[in-house]
């Protein structure tokens, strides 16, 4: 990992050809740890248990089917902002209010994955049938739809059903936000109770779905894949004809990655050798296919 002060001083162009796992980034000590905190002490005000895990990422994103958020890596540094603006016009969340805005919608998606909310039959009739098709780049909002909650810009919520619950969920968390009075008329509202409905009922309680690892015991995740190396290798590689010095880079990430955050996994599942295979043999095949395995936003 390179240090800040390798890089910071760097041009444009010289640090657009850094790869940014190179970059030595963090998130412990930096502004947006605070910011984190609030988050989870928001859904702690609200009777909620879990406080999904936050990493940095190239954009903002909650993985599909992961209960995580990422946050974008130029967040994290003022030349990575500064470079970003340069290219972009803008750096997405890099006032609090925005940070927090984002990650209030982010919350949203990590908890319909955490608590599988959208195979809930009130859920599909309140926000419509989920799909693991990406958020689309284009659609026709109406702007004066009072059928949907305006949270981030361009009518979000009305690109996707998972959208416009992410975006009514930010509405519901936000602080000393009185969401009855602001939506009062509103056919949003109906979506608004609904939650807070819901939320009510996940008080306290832990995530029904935690992929991969997130057993409180059993033995330590890296050690599960360590163990299992050449045999994931093998299958992953088989299934989708990707070249095993590539799959084993990505499992040396996820096993870093497990250490990183004291993951551990269940010793006695018989399933488990086959759900991680199939878990990186999506992530390859994703990846392959579209160039990426998330849902942005």
């Amino acid at each position: 990992m390179e240090a800040a002060a390798d890089w910071a001083s760097l041009s444009d162009e010289e640090l657009l050809e850094r790869r940014i796992s190179k970059l030595g980034l963090e998130l412990e000590t930096t502004p947006l740890e605070p910011l984190i905190q609030q988050l989870y002490s928001e859904l702690s005000a609200k009777g909620l248990a879990f406080h999904p895990r936050t990493h940095i990422g190239d954009e903002w994103f909650v993985p599909i089917g992961i209960p995580a958020i990422f946050v974008p890596f130029f967040l994290v540094h003022d030349r990575l902002r500064a470079l970003e603006r340069s290219m972009m016009l803008e750096v997405e969340g890099e006032t609090p209010e925005w940070f927090m805005k984002l990650m209030r919608h982010e919350a949203g998606h990590a908890y319909m994955y955490a608590y599988r909310l959208t195979r809930k039959k009130k859920w599909q009739e309140m926000f419509g049938q989920t799909s693991d098709e990406e958020t689309p780049s284009f659609y026709r909002p109406r702007p004066f739809s009072r059928s949907y909650v305006t949270h981030l810009d361009d009518w979000y919520a009305q690109a996707h059903p998972d959208e416009d619950f992410a975006e009514t969920f930010a509405i519901w968390l936000t602080p000393d936000f009185d969401w009855r009075k602001r939506y009062a008329g509103w056919k949003a509202l109906q979506k608004l109770e609904y939650i807070d409905e819901l939320m009510r009922s996940l008080a306290g309680k832990p995530p029904v779905h935690m992929p991969l690892f997130s057993a409180p015991a059993g033995i330590k995740a890296s050690s599960y894949l360590r163990q299992r190396r050449r045999r994931l290798m093998n299958s992953v590689a088989q299934f989708t004809n990707e070249r095993k010095f590539r799959v084993n880079k990505l499992l040396t990430r996820l096993i870093d990655r497990s250490d990183e955050l004291g993951l551990r996994v269940q010793n006695d599942d018989p399933q488990q050798d086959f759900r991680v295979a199939s878990y990186i043999t999506t992530l390859v095949m994703n990846y392959l296919f579209t160039g990426k395995f998330k849902r942005t936003k």
